[in-house]
């Protein structure tokens, strides 16, 4: 996993998929955000601009100087007749290269916040601190030489630290019937199969 350190900001990326609501609108949907220690308790959650929604963004004029991350240009988030004041900071760059081109949103400030289809509060987890089992809605497809053995958009998604995301189907959305209990199981062939798996 690819990290970044500079000064007391640790920035790595974040392997679940992150959505962000205000006013019943969704501000932003992500699945390549970048965690950033700013304090050693907790992360914050770093957004790629173009996974954030630019027409609800409204430029105060203003900037926010980090000693560590750069300046950023503070940004007020509008929904219809709600506003969050100064509630986006966007960094076109930044001296830390993980975080150009990224926006902060203030996590009080917004409605929500969602990882993968579950809601989560006061902060995002910490991946080095829980292991975490999420429901979500992503496509997931797992092919064994060209064929389609599970399709589903109801995976749980296990996130365990310093391992890659593991996948955990419902039975309904597995070819059961091209599976072959482990006690009756024939000898496998000597030629490698290819097994490939998609998620999206």
């Amino acid at each position: 996993m690819a990290s970044q350190d500079r000064g007391r900001v640790r920035v790595e990326p974040a392997a679940k998929r992150v959505r962000v609501m205000q006013a019943g609108e969704i501000v932003a949907d992500s699945r390549r955000a970048m965690l950033a220690w700013e304090k050693p308790f907790y992360p914050t959650y770093y957004l790629p601009d173009q996974d954030v929604r630019g027409d609800l963004l409204v430029a105060t004029g203003t900037t926010d100087h980090s000693p560590s991350r750069g300046d950023a240009e503070v940004h007020t988030v509008k929904v219809g007749d709600r506003e969050a004041t100064a509630a986006a900071l966007w960094y076109r760059q930044s001296p830390i290269r993980e975080l150009a081109g990224t926006i902060r949103l203030r996590w009080d400030a917004m409605d929500a916040w969602f990882e993968e289809d579950e809601e989560v509060f006061v902060h995002p987890r910490d991946p080095y601190t829980r292991v975490d089992i999420l429901q979500s809605s992503r496509h997931v497809r797992v092919e064994v030489d060209g064929v389609t053995v599970a399709d589903s958009h109801q995976p749980r998604i296990l996130f365990e630290t310093g391992l890659p995301p593991r996948y955990y189907l419902p039975k309904t959305d597995v070819r059961m019937d091209l599976l072959t209990p482990p006690s009756t199981a024939r000898p496998a062939p000597t030629r490698a199969r290819q097994v490939t798996g998609r998620c999206t």
